[in-house]
C-alpha cells in the first residue's frame, strides 16, 4: 500500500514536470531531434502511468497489490528516464541553445524553475528560498531593462549557466528514492550554486548588472522608457521589490557593518520605500516625474549592485555616498511634487498615527518637550534647535486647549473632525521630526514647515473659538463608577445542576481513561464552568493529580506539557520552564503514572493538541479523565467515536437578569424603578453570559437615568454572528479615553496568556499612557487604570497577590480578538505572527508598535529596515530564541521608547547598539552578565529588566547618573545587580528608584552607604554577595534597613549569621536561607504594619516556634515553606486579622495551632506535603470555622502523608 501512495506522489510531481516542460520548450527547440525524442518518451510514459492509475482506482482489495506493482514499475521507468535521457538532454539544450535565446524565453524559464523550486522548500528549506529570490531578481532585472529597450546578452549568458544547475536540482528533488542522500546532495549543490553562480556580491556578476542598468539610463525618452508596466504586468514594481529583498539580505550576511554604513543602508532602504510609494501612484504622475522615476529605479539598482563586501564592512566610498545623497534628493523632490499636486492621495496625507486616546498622546508629547528643554538648557550647541522646539511646544499647547473644547462636538461636525485630524497629524509629525533630529538625522529645516502649519491651524482655531461651528450635546454622560468592588470571581447563575452533571461524569463510570467535553458558542462560559468543576472539593478529593492547560489556536508541544506540569506542581514551575521538550514529556508521564488524574484542555480548536499529548498519558484503568472545552461540536468525536459532549446552553432571560443584578448590585438588590429597563437589557443580551458581564460593566459607568437610552442603542445590534463583537465595540466606546490604549495594549500578549500585572503597569507608564495625579505615584495611578478595566469586566484577574491586589491577569479570548482587530484598525499595534511574511513594501507604513510572537524565525536586523520609525518593539515568543552571531549586530530603530527582547537570548554580552537609543524608557534583555558604562546615554530610561541572567549582573558607576531610573530588577530568584566598588559619596543619589534587585556585601558600613543612595526605594530584594565573608552569629552583625522610610516590600536571601533591623512601615517581608534561630522572629512580630510574611527554606532553623502575645497585629498572609519546624505554638491574639495561611513541605510539623479556629477573618488554608496530623488539625480548624458561621473558608490539602 505504501508503494501505491508513493506512486500517487510520483504522478503529482510528474505532472508538475510536464507543465514546466511545456513552458521551457520553445517552438524552435521543439523542432530539434532531442526534444522530439523526449516528447515521444514522455507521451508513452504518461499513457502507461494513466492506465496504471486508472486500474488502481477501480481495483478491488484482492487484486490491488498487482495493480500497485504496475504503478511502481511506471515510477521506476520515470526515474530512470529522468536520470539518463532527460538529464543529459537538458544539459545539451541549456548550454547549446539558451545562450542564444530570446530574453523572454530565459524569463519564462526562471518563472518555471522558481515555481518548481518552491515545491522543494520542505526538503531543503531556506537555501532553496535564497536561490528563488536571487533567480527572481535576475529575471526582474532582465524584464526591467528589456522594457526600457536594452539588449542584455551578458545577463542571458550568465543565467544560462544558472538555469542548467537549477534544472539539475529540479530533477533531483522530484523523486526521493534515497531521501536523506538526496537532501544532502541538494543542499550541497544549492550552496555551490549560491556561492559560484548567483553570488550577487561577486565582482563579475555585479559588473554585469551595473552595465545593463547604466545602459538603460542612456535610452532616449520614449514611451518605453516612461512605462512602469508592460502588457498589464507591473514590471517596475516587481523589480523594486526584488531589490528590496536583496537589500534585506545584506545585514543578515554582514553583521560587522560599521555604524555609518548601517545608516547609509537604512537611507537606501528608505529610498526603496519611497520608490514603491511613488510607483503605486503611477496614474497621478506626469511624464517628467515618470522619467525621473525610471532613472531613480536605475540609480537605486546601480547603488545596490555596487556595494562590495569590503565597502560594506569598512565604509562606503565617497562616490557611492554621493550617489545615495543624489538619489534621496530626487526622491524627496518627487514626493513633494506628488504631495503638492495630489494632497488627498499623497503619502504625507496618509501619515499613520494612532487614533486611540489622542489627547493623552498630546499631553505626553508636551511633557516630553518640557523635559527635553530641561535636559538640554546647558548645551549651547542646541540653542537654535531648542528655540524651534519651544515654538512648536507653545503652538501645540494652544491647539491642545482647542481640542479639549471640541472633543465631543467633532463627531457631529465634519469641519471640526477635519481640524482635529490635521492637528493630530501635525503633532505626530512634529514628534517624529524632533526625535529624529535628536538622534542625528538632519530634520531641522522641516521643523520650520511644522511651525508654519501650527500657525495656520491657530488661525483656524480662532475661527472655531469665535463660534463659527455648531456645538452638539453628548449622547451619553460618563460618570465615575459607583461599583468599587475589588477583584471578583466569575459567577455562574442557574448552572449548579450543570456543574453536578459534569462532576458526575468525571467521577463515575468507566475505569478506563475517558474524555468529557464541554462545547458551545463563544461567550457562554465554558471556561468558567470547567474551572468551577476543576476546583470543586469533590473533584479535588477524588483525583490524586489535577492539571490545567490553555490550548487556544496557537500552541506547541513544549507549551502544552510545561503548562500541565506547572499547574500540577506550581511551586516547581521555574524548574519545568528550564527543561527541554523531551524531558517535559517524560516528566509528565512519571507524574501521572499509577495516579488517578484529571487534565483540563481549555479552548481546544482541533485534535492536534490531543495528538501531541495522547501517547504520554498512562491508562492505569483507575478512572482518570480528560476534560476539554471547545467551540467545535464535532471535536469530541475525533477524541472518542460515539462520545456525547455536554452542550452548554444559553441563559434564559431570567438567568441573564439574575447575573446582571448580581454584577451590578450584588446582595443589595435592584431598585424598583430600574427593574423594567434592567430586565429588558438582560433580555437583549440573548443568553450570552459574557455579553451580560460586559453590559454590566457599561451600566456601572453611566447614570441610571440613561439606562433607557442605552437599551435602545443595545437593541440595534441584531447580527447574531457579530453580536459579541458589537457589544464589545459598545463597551469600548464607553471607556474613558485614557483607558482605551491601556486595553488595546493587551492585544500584544498572546491569546490566553497570563500577564504579569506589575510588568504591564511599567509598560503603560513607559508608553506615556498614565497621567501623574497629585498624591499618587505613577504605579498607583496605573493600577487604578487596570482596576477600571477589571471593574468593567474587560480584564480578568487570574491570580491575586499576597496584598490582595491583582498579581496576574488575562483577557477573555473574545475580548482579545476584539483588541487585536481594534489595535490594527486604529494603527495602534501591529502583530507579527510569522517573520516569513513581514510588512515588506506593501504593508502599513511606519507603525508605532510592533509585537513579534514567533521569535523562532526572527530576523532582528529587519526591524530597522521595515519599521525605521518604530517606537515600541516587543518580542513575546513562547520559546526563547538564540540567534547566530551574524544575526545580531545591526542597528535597532533609533526612535524606540520601549524595547522588550525577553524572547531573544542575545548571549552574555550587552548589545552595544542599544545604548544609541536615546529615547528608550523601557528595556528588557535576557542572559547578559554586565551593563556597559555607556548605559547613561539612555538618559530617559525608567525600567531595566534582565531576564534569566547567567550570573549576577554588574552595573557600572555611570548608573548613578541615570536620574529617571525607577525599576531595576532581575526575574531570577537567586541573581541580582552588583554595583561596582567605589567611593559612593561622590555619586548622586538615585532619587526616583522604586524597585531594585540588589547583590551586596553585607558589612554594615557598605550596606549603609548603599541604602542612603536609595531614598525612594519601595521594593527591595537583597542577596549576599558571594565574595563577602559569612558572619558568625553575634550581636554586632546587624543589618539596618530602617533608614528606608518608603520601603514597603523586602526580600533577604543568604544572610546567614546576621540580624536585621527593619523599617516600621514595612508591609511585606520574605526571608530565605538566612538560618536564623526562632528567637529572632520577635523582631519581625513587632512590626506594626506588616501584612505579609513569607518564611522560605532555611530562613529560620530549629524545631519550635513560640509566638508571643501581641505579635503580628496586622498580619493577613503567612506562608511557611521547607522549614524543619516541629512544634508551632500560638494564641488567638497572634491571628486577629489573618486571612490566608499556606504551609508547603514542612514534613516535620505536627499540627497547625488550633487557635486558628477562632480567627474571625480566615478565608483560606492551603497545605501541601505535610503530615497527616497537620491535615487533621486543619480539618478541625475548618469545622470550628463552620460552627462559627464562616462558610467562605477555602481549604486545600494535597500530598499529605502518614
Amino acid at each position: 500500500m505504501s508503494k501505491c501512495v508513493g506512486g500517487g506522489g510520483t504522478m503529482k510531481r510528474f505532472w508538475s514536470m510536464i507543465r514546466s516542460t511545456r513552458i521551457i520548450l520553445s517552438e524552435s527547440l521543439r523542432r530539434s531531434s532531442i526534444c522530439f525524442r523526449i516528447q515521444d518518451v514522455v507521451i508513452r510514459m504518461v499513457h502507461d502511468l494513466q492506465s496504471a492509475d486508472l486500474l488502481y482506482k477501480h481495483s478491488t482489495e484482492s487484486d490491488r497489490d498487482i495493480k500497485a506493482s504496475a504503478v511502481t514499475r511506471s515510477q521506476e521507468n520515470i526515474i530512470v528516464f529522468l536520470e539518463t535521457d532527460v538529464k543529459k538532454s537538458c544539459r545539451i539544450i541549456f548550454f547549446d541553445c539558451y545562450s542564444r535565446a530570446d530574453p523572454r524565453l530565459v524569463m519564462d524559464l526562471i518563472v518555471s524553475l522558481s515555481q518548481t523550486l518552491k515545491s522543494c522548500y520542505p526538503l531543503v528549506g531556506k537555501p532553496m528560498d535564497t536561490v528563488r529570490h536571487k533567480l527572481m531578481l535576475l529575471r526582474n532585472l532582465i524584464r526591467f531593462v528589456t522594457m526600457r529597450g536594452v539588449e542584455c546578452v551578458q545577463l542571458t549568458d550568465l543565467f544560462s549557466q544558472v538555469a542548467a544547475v537549477a534544472a539539475r536540482l529540479f530533477s533531483v528533488c522530484q523523486f526521493d528514492r534515497h531521501y536523506i542522500l538526496v537532501v544532502k546532495q541538494m543542499r550541497s549543490e544549492i550552496s555551490q550554486l549560491i556561492l559560484k553562480k548567483i553570488n550577487l556580491l561577486d565582482p563579475q556578476v555585479r559588473e554585469t548588472c551595473i552595465h545593463v542598468l547604466t545602459a538603460s539610463k542612456k535610452q532616449s525618452r520614449s514611451s518605453r522608457a516612461l512605462a512602469l508596466e508592460e502588457n498589464g504586468c507591473p514590471v517596475v514594481v516587481q523589480f523594486v521589490e526584488s531589490l528590496h529583498h536583496y537589500l534585506m539580505d545584506l545585514p543578515g550576511y554582514h553583521a560587522s557593518f560599521r555604524v555609518p554604513v548601517k545608516d547609509h543602508i537604512l537611507k537606501l532602504h528608505q529610498g526603496i520605500r519611497y520608490l514603491s510609494t511613488l510607483i503605486k501612484q503611477e496614474e497621478k504622475l506626469d511624464n517628467e516625474i515618470k522619467d525621473l522615476l525610471g532613472l531613480a529605479v536605475c540609480d537605486a539598482g546601480i547603488l545596490i549592485f555596487s556595494l562590495s563586501v569590503n565597502e560594506i564592512q569598512e565604509g562606503l566610498p565617497r562616490e557611492t555616498y554621493l550617489r545615495l545623497f543624489h538619489l534621496h534628493k530626487v526622491l524627496k523632490y518627487m514626493m513633494a511634487e506628488l504631495a503638492h499636486n495630489y494632497p488627498v492621495i499623497s503619502p504625507y496625507s496618509s501619515f499613520n498615527y494612532c487614533r486611540s486616546n489622542e489627547l493623552g498622546y498630546m499631553d505626553f508629547f508636551l511633557e516630553d518637550l518640557q523635559e527635553l528643554a530641561r535636559f538640554d538648557k546647558a548645551d549651547e550647541s542646541n540653542v537654535f534647535l531648542l528655540d524651534r522646539i519651544q515654538m512648536v511646544h507653545k503652538g501645540l499647547v494652544v491647539l491642545r486647549s482647542v481640542l479639549e473644547n471640541i472633543k465631543e462636538q467633532r463627531f457631529q461636525n465634519e469641519k471640526l473632525q477635519a481640524f482635529w485630524s490635521y492637528v493630530m497629524e501635525v503633532a505626530y509629525k512634529a514628534e517624529l521630526l524632533i526625535n529624529s533630529t535628536l538622534v542625528g538625522d538632519e530634520c531641522e529645516d522641516s521643523l520650520g514647515a511644522i511651525t508654519r502649519d501650527i500657525n495656520l491651524l491657530k488661525i483656524e482655531a480662532l475661527e472655531i473659538h469665535n463660534g463659527q461651528t455648531q456645538r452638539v450635546n453628548r449622547t451619553f454622560i460618563h460618570i465615575p463608577s459607583q461599583l468599587t468592588a475589588a477583584i471578583h470571581n466569575e459567577d455562574l447563575v442557574g448552572l449548579d445542576d450543570v456543574v453536578e452533571t459534569i462532576i458526575d461524569r468525571l467521577t463515575r463510570g468507566l475505569k478506563h481513561l475517558d474524555v468529557v467535553s464541554i462545547v458551545g458558542m463563544p461567550g457562554l462560559g465554558k471556561t468558567t464552568l470547567a474551572n468551577k468543576v476543576y476546583t470543586a472539593s469533590s473533584v479535588r478529593s477524588h483525583f490524586h493529580v489535577r492539571g490545567w492547560c490553555c490550548v487556544s489556536q496557537t500552541y506547541s508541544k513544549y507549551s502544552l506539557f510545561a503548562q500541565l506540569l506547572c499547574s500540577i506542581h506550581s511551586e516547581s514551575s521555574d524548574k519545568y520552564l528550564k527543561m527541554d521538550e523531551n524531558d517535559l514529556v517524560e516528566k509528565l508521564r512519571q507524574v501521572l503514572l499509577r495516579t488517578r488524574y484529571l487534565l483540563v484542555l481549555d479552548d481546544l480548536w482541533d485534535v492536534g493538541a490531543w495528538n501531541l499529548l495522547e501517547n504520554s498519558l498512562p491508562n492505569d484503568v483507575n478512572g482518570s479523565r480528560i476534560l476539554f472545552t471547545s467551540r467545535s461540536r464535532d471535536l469530541s468525536l475525533q477524541f472518542k467515536p460515539g462520545s456525547k459532549p455536554y452542550h452548554l446552553r444559553q441563559f434564559t432571560d431570567e438567568e441573564s437578569w439574575a447575573l446582571l443584578q448580581k454584577k451590578l448590585f450584588d446582595k443589595e438588590g435592584c431598585p424598583p424603578e430600574l427593574t423594567g429597563v434592567g430586565y429588558q437589557i438582560a433580555k437583549i443580551c440573548r443568553g450570552l453570559p459574557l455579553t451580560v458581564v460586559l453590559v454590566a460593566g457599561i451600566l456601572a459607568t453611566i447614570a441610571q437615568d440613561s439606562w433607557e437610552e442605552f437599551a435602545k442603542s443595545l437593541s440595534s445590534i441584531v447580527l447574531q454572528d457579530e453580536y459579541c463583537m458589537k457589544t464589545l465595540e459598545l463597551s469600548y466606546s464607553h471607556l474613558p479615553d485614557y483607558l482605551k490604549p491601556c486595553l488595546l495594549y493587551l492585544a500584544a500578549f498572546q491569546e490566553d496568556q497570563v500577564i504579569n500585572v506589575r510588568r504591564l503597569l511599567w509598560l503603560w507608564i513607559s508608553e506615556g499612557f498614565v497621567q501623574q495625579i497629585e498624591g499618587e505615584s505613577l504605579e498607583e495611578a496605573a493600577y487604578n487604570y487596570l482596576m477600571g478595566l477589571i471593574n468593567r469586566s474587560l480584564v480578568m484577574v487570574t491570580q491575586k497577590g499576597a496584598m490582595n491586589g491583582a498579581k496576574t491577569c488575562r483577557l477573555h479570548d473574545l475580548v482579545h480578538e476584539f483588541c487585536v482587530k481594534k489595535a490594527e484598525e486604529e494603527s495602534f499595534l501591529h502583530i507579527i505572527h510569522s517573520w516569513k511574511d513581514p510588512f515588506g513594501l506593501t504593508g502599513q507604513s511606519n507603525p508605532h508598535r510592533v509585537c513579534v510572537h514567533n521569535t523562532g524565525e526572527l530576523k532582528v536586523w529587519e526591524s530597522i529596515l521595515i519599521f525605521p520609525n518604530l517606537r515600541c518593539l516587543l518580542l513575546f515568543g513562547n520559546d526563547y530564541f538564540e540567534p547566530q552571531e551574524e544575526d545580531w549586530g545591526i542597528l535597532l530603530p533609533k526612535l524606540l521608547r520601549v524595547l522588550d527582547l525577553g524572547g531573544l537570548i542575545i548571549g552574555k554580552s550587552f548589545p552595544m547598539e542599544v545604548v544609541l537609543l536615546v529615547h528608550l524608557r523601557y528595556l528588557v534583555l535576557s542572559g547578559i552578565r554586565s551593563i556597559p558604562s555607556a548605559i547613561d546615554n539612555l538618559s530617559r530610561l525608567k525600567t531595566l529588566i534582565v531576564q534569566k541572567p547567567h550570573s549576577h549582573v554588574e552595573l557600572p558607576n555611570t548608573i548613578w547618573n541615570m536620574k529617571t531610573l525607577r525599576y531595576l530588577r532581575t526575574t531570577d530568584g537567586i541573581r541580582g545587580f552588583i554595583f561596582l566598588d567605589g567611593n559612593l559619596e561622590v555619586f548622586p543619589d538615585l532619587d526616583h528608584l522604586d524597585t531594585l534587585s540588589l547583590v551586596i556585601d553585607p558589612s554594615p558600613q557598605c550596606l549603609q552607604k548603599m541604602l542612603k543612595k536609595l531614598p525612594s526605594i519601595r521594593r527591595l530584594k537583597c542577596w549576599r554577595s558571594c565574595d563577602s565573608q559569612a558572619a558568625t552569629r553575634n550581636c554586632d552583625k546587624i543589618l539596618v534597613f530602617d533608614c528606608l522610610n518608603h520601603l514597603q516590600s523586602l526580600r533577604l536571601t543568604y544572610f546567614c549569621g546576621y540580624g536585621f533591623k527593619f523599617p516600621l512601615n514595612l508591609k511585606k517581608l520574605t526571608l530565605s536561607d538566612n538560618f536564623q534561630p526562632w528567637s529572632e522572629i520577635s523582631t519581625i512580630g513587632k512590626l506594626p504594619h506588616l501584612e505579609v510574611l513569607k518564611l522560605l527554606g532555611r530562613s529560620f532553623v530549629g524545631e519550635e516556634w513560640v509566638m508571643k502575645e501581641g505579635e503580628f497585629p496586622n498580619l493577613r498572609v503567612l506562608l511557611l515553606s521547607l522549614l524543619d519546624i516541629r512544634s508551632w505554638i500560638a494564641s488567638s491574639g497572634n491571628f486577629s486579622r489573618l486571612e490566608k495561611l499556606v504551609v508547603y513541605w514542612c514534613g516535620g510539623l505536627e499540627e497547625v495551632p488550633s487557635c486558628l479556629g477562632e480567627c474571625p477573618t480566615l478565608e483560606m488554608v492551603d497545605v501541601v506535603g505535610c503530615s497527616e496530623s497537620v491535615e487533621n488539625s486543619v480539618k478541625q480548624i475548618r469545622q470550628e470555622q463552620l460552627d462559627m458561621g464562616n462558610g467562605v473558608l477555602k481549604l486545600g490539602i494535597n500530598g499529605c502523608f502518614d
